[in-house]
């Protein structure tokens, strides 16, 4: 569908800039005057970007603004398509103002709200869909949607520490690597060109920094093409391969330190989701289905798929999981006691809270051992450079 970008006025006056979707100008009209703003100009235009990489443009800090609005006017009693109205009119990013809007017009075209969410899956997945399902089954709209802003801010904070974590030694490794390209291209030459003039015998590791110099300074493109080749091979390869794709997750699962941490991360996000929906009334079998989607490796979503078909035959779900391995023994029998007492949900927020202690924990030593690790590399190297180049001018001055 196209996409215009518009210039509009709200109901107080106020200009306003953004984008819609609309199939031609009288339906965006129609969509500005639903929004409560009246069009001044419009542009039509080819989100590129979004169409390529398929992201949503609504982040994680919006929808838990939003779950925390719909939770409060839910509480207050106020209706859902007045709510979302209010809601939209004090919107001021364009993306979600749009989000919401496409709820409005459904919701006032007969549809239900959990409807309405399905219709935009890049924004609200299945496992939010499913559970405001189950509040508007069970009447109880506003617990969903505090359980929904609680969960999202359990997130968010997870994946900002992970974030953290992962990008310091990605700075610093840029840093480093612009460094050596910088020793090696630019000073090291120069400083070896004078030693050279100079006269005298070099010592070996003088030789190797030389011949590390020149093999730089003549390779650096290849050298800078070789990690986009491979991440270009990787992302190509496991979009074509099954084969491949299973293998890559494999080796991810296998990696030291950030292996296990990846999978800790999946497995607390499975479990925290698959507690959420159980408690809300959804079947244990389409808990099962719907949470595979947050496997983010291949193996992991395979090992729950096998554990539903399982369920499905008439095992317990314990013993599921143990045939497929997915948790250590000892939360196994956690969620044993859950399915004998009729607790299951419990069971997995004790899991979810194991997890999410593991991840905390190993998120905080790779804290402690990245900074002096990464340090201690640049020292070395700087070090290397240092005995190389002035080693030898030292030996040169004490011979003159």
């Amino acid at each position: 569908m196209p996409k215009f970008q518009y210039k509009a006025t709200d109901q107080s006056g106020t200009i306003r800039h953004g984008t819609l979707e609309a199939a031609n100008l009288d339906e965006l009209e129609l969509r500005m005057d639903r929004m409560g703003m009246m069009l001044i100009s419009h542009k039509n235009v080819y989100d590129s970007r979004a169409s390529f990489f398929n992201r949503s443009p609504i982040s994680r800090q919006d929808l838990i603004i939003f779950c925390f609005d719909m939770e409060q006017m839910a509480s207050a009693g106020v209706p859902i398509l007045e709510g979302l109205k209010g809601l939209r009119d004090g919107l001021e990013k364009p993306q979600f103002r749009e989000v919401v809007s496409a709820l409005v017009e459904d919701i006032e075209a007969g549809k239900r709200l959990s409807e309405a969410m399905q219709s935009q899956p890049r924004v609200f997945n299945e496992v939010f869909t499913q559970l405001v399902h189950m509040g508007e089954r069970s009447g109880c709209l506003d617990k969903v949607f505090l359980d929904m802003t609680e969960n999202l801010k359990w997130e968010d904070e997870l994946i900002s520490q992970v974030k953290k974590v992962m990008m310091y030694p990605m700075v610093v490794g840029v840093v480093v690597t612009a460094l050596v390209f910088f020793l090696m291209i630019f000073l090291v030459p120069k400083l070896v060109g004078f030693i050279t003039e100079m006269g005298g015998e070099l010592p070996m590791h003088t030789l190797a920094l030389i011949a590390t110099s020149d093999f730089i300074a003549e390779q650096w493109y290849i050298l800078l093409a070789i990690p986009v080749l491979f991440f270009t091979v990787i992302k190509l390869g496991s979009r074509w391969s099954v084969g491949f794709h299973r293998a890559v997750d494999r080796i991810k699962l296998r990696l030291w330190l950030f292996g296990p941490l990846s999978r800790k991360i999946i497995l607390v996000r499975f479990a925290n989701a698959f507690a959420l929906m159980y408690r809300s009334g959804i079947s244990i079998l389409e808990c099962l289905k719907i949470c595979e989607s947050l496997a983010d490796n291949l193996l992991l979503r395979e090992a729950i798929q096998r554990a539903r078909g399982m369920v499905s035959d008439g095992k317990e779900l314990s013993s599921s999981f143990q045939e497929v391995q997915l948790f250590p023994a000892l939360l196994l029998r956690i969620l044993k006691v859950g399915e004998t007492t009729g607790n299951l949900d419990t069971s997995l927020r004790s899991i979810s809270y194991f997890y999410n202690r593991e991840v905390k924990e190993t998120v905080g030593k790779l804290e402690t051992l990245i900074s002096p690790a990464m340090t201690t590399v640049l020292g070395l190297m700087i070090g290397w450079v240092i005995l190389s180049v002035l080693g030898p001018i030292y030996d040169l001055i004490s011979t003159l």
